[in-house]
C-alpha cells in the first residue's frame, strides 16, 4: 500500500471546508491544512490545480466575494491568468476546500466536498 499525503487548502471558518476535514478525520485520514488566511494562496501550486481542475472551476462565482467585486473586476477575468492574480489577491474567491492528494508519484486535485472521489483515492493503489 502506498502512503498517501493530503493537503487541503481554504479557510478555517468556511463550512464546506469543516465538513470536509471532519471527513478526512472521521476516515482516519491525515491531512494538513493551508489556512489561506494565514498563509496566502500558494502561487506555485494555482497552475497545477488549474490543469487539474480548470480555472472556471476554482473561481467561485457562486460565492459572496465574488458577488462583491466591482462587474470590471468580475470582467476581466478571462482566462488562467487574470484568474490566477485574482485567486492571489482575493483568497476568499478560490471554490473550497482545494484538496492535494499525492500518492505513488501523482498528484490529483480536487476541488469543493468531494468524499466520492476522496473515498475511490483512499482505496486505490495508484
Amino acid at each position: 500500500m502506498s502512503t498517501s499525503t493530503i493537503t487541503l487548502y481554504g479557510i478555517p471558518n468556511c463550512d464546506t471546508v469543516k465538513k470536509s476535514r471532519a471527513w478526512f478525520a472521521e476516515h482516519g485520514l491525515d491531512c494538513a491544512f493551508h489556512d489561506f488566511k494565514k498563509q496566502g494562496v500558494p502561487a506555485d501550486r494555482l497552475p497545477g490545480w488549474m490543469d487539474a481542475v480548470g480555472w472556471e472551476k476554482l473561481v467561485n462565482r457562486q460565492g459572496t466575494t465574488w458577488r462583491k467585486l466591482d462587474s470590471h473586476t468580475q470582467a476581466a477575468v478571462q482566462d488562467e491568468d487574470s484568474a490566477s492574480t485574482l485567486m492571489q489577491a482575493q483568497p476568499s474567491v478560490i471554490k473550497r476546500p482545494v484538496v492535494e492528494w499525492q500518492q505513488g508519484g501523482r498528484t490529483r486535485v480536487s476541488v469543493g466536498f468531494a468524499p466520492d472521489q476522496w473515498e475511490a483515492w483512499a482505496t486505490s493503489q495508484a
